[in-house]
């Protein structure tokens, strides 16, 4: 007779020890794995927040450092004209709409007492795409009859996001595209020389406001409107622009469980206390933009750039 084998399972305790240590790994394994996930995200998006305010900074500098161009071949010695308009512009705590013709009809719907940059240009070449050298902010030639605009201000898209809007004119009608979105406040400020005569160095920086409050004390005296608006344009402040000082400052896609500061002083501090209330945007409290978009990443660009005044 064949002897009988007597083969066992496990016993109900056995199976709930196995069944506890196999859940306890998986669950260990779920939570390095959300971690890992949670982590890679964020570095991600901080990577994103760092690319956008790079590129942005970018675009704006290359605009403004072309505002000094002048085409001398086709201008000669004289260079530009006295009466010229001013190379740069601004308004504060205003937007824009996408069709109007430059900054004018600006809106008073601002994204948190946001900014606009307005630079104007001479182009280059003939034809109706110049030589190619001088290119809007949107990457349009501009020729050498008509005047380049590179405009920057802040607009909520159709999703309600905001972002840094380049305005330009083209062929037919004026046009704006999306530089970077997830813009909290745009800001800028104008060194202007005081010299005189002028040496070519900032002594102060104002807004655009302080500017057109100079602008406006100006006694000028003319024959007529155009003889007005020529001596405007030799005399106006905005000519005394040396460097343009821009603060950007952006927030991620995703929820953020990092500590942020009170507030973010766009200009620092001691501009905030003593200029705060009367420039809006450049001190935003934490708790403002995080009730409409929630806790996320934030990040501060600032950049300074020479301007090239017209000197005397």
């Amino acid at each position: 007779m064949k002897a009988s084998v007597r083969q066992r399972g496990m016993t109900l305790a056995e199976l709930l020890v196995a069944l506890t240590l196999g859940l306890g790994v998986l669950l260990a394994g779920s939570t390095l794995l959300v971690g890992a996930n949670a982590s890679y995200a964020g570095h991600a998006d901080a990577a994103a927040i760092d690319d956008s305010g790079r590129y942005a900074l970018e675009v704006i500098g290359r605009a403004v450092r072309q505002g000094a161009f002048a085409d001398w071949e086709r201008l000669g010695a004289a260079g530009p004209a006295s009466g010229a308009p001013a190379p740069l512009l601004g308004l504060d705590d205003r937007s824009l709409g996408k069709t109007s013709f430059g900054i004018d009809d600006a809106l008073p719907d601002s994204v948190n007492g946001s900014d606009v940059l307005a630079v104007r240009y001479a182009g280059a070449g003939t034809g109706p795409d110049g030589d190619g050298s001088v290119l809007n902010c949107a990457g349009f030639p501009v020729h050498a009859l008509e005047d380049g605009w590179s405009i920057f201000y802040v607009a909520r898209n159709g999703d309600g996001q905001n972002e840094l809007r380049c305005k330009y004119r083209g062929a037919t009608s004026w046009g704006a595209d999306a530089v970077v979105a997830g813009v909290d406040s745009f800001q800028v400020m104008y060194g202007i020389d005081t010299d005189t005569p002028r040496d070519g160095a900032a002594n102060r920086y104002v807004n655009a406001s302080a500017l057109s409050a100079l602008d406006a004390a100006l006694p000028l005296s003319g024959a007529n409107a155009a003889e007005l608006e020529a001596e405007r344009n030799t005399r106006t402040w905005w000519k005394r622009v040396t460097s343009v000082k821009v603060a950007l400052l952006l927030h991620g896609e995703r929820p953020s469980t990092v500590a942020a500061p009170a507030a973010y002083d766009l200009f620092g501090q001691d501009y905030s206390d003593e200029h705060g209330a009367g420039d809006p945007g450049v001190s935003l409290l934490d708790t403002e933009l995080s009730s409409r978009d929630g806790p996320r990443p934030r990040r501060l660009f600032t950049a300074v750039y020479a301007a090239g005044a017209t000197m005397p």
